[in-house]
């Protein structure tokens, strides 16, 4: 593991984020694994909220999908999540992240086209679209 992944993998268990991940995936009776990166992978997960192919909490990466779902570009996007939790400091993020959500509903009509952790993690490697800002469409 690198000295980055490792870093991260400490500070986010200090600040809470990758227990309270933990308890979500419990929560939800998904499967836990080791994965890369520092990061835990959590397989099966059943609580029908946030409604996302994936999502992160600390250095846990929650998916209703089954193994081998979180790969290439994906991996990329919630391992980008989780340093955006070492670097609010864990659970701030939460809030942040939801008034970033509302922020891009307001902008674009989408809750990620201009939230700035999902524009930061890779809109793109996200699976997300770019929705334009509605004062730039033209009326019809």
């Amino acid at each position: 593991m690198r000295r980055a992944h490792r870093v991260r993998q400490v500070i986010n268990y200090v600040n809470l984020s990758t227990p309270l991940g933990l308890f979500i995936a419990r929560l939800g009776r998904a499967t836990t694994r080791r994965g890369e990166r520092g990061l835990v992978y959590a397989h099966g997960y059943r609580i029908p909220f946030p409604v996302a192919g994936a999502f992160t909490v600390g250095n846990v990466i929650l998916t209703k999908h089954q193994d081998g779902y979180l790969t290439g570009s994906l991996l990329d996007h919630e391992s980008r999540h989780a340093t955006q939790y070492a670097a609010c400091v864990g659970l701030p993020m939460l809030a942040l992240y939801v008034l970033a959500s509302g922020l891009s509903l307001l902008i674009c009509g989408h809750p990620a086209s201009w939230n700035l952790f999902e524009r930061m993690a890779g809109l793109d490697d996200g699976g997300y679209p770019r929705v334009t800002p509605w004062w730039t469409r033209s009326q019809g």
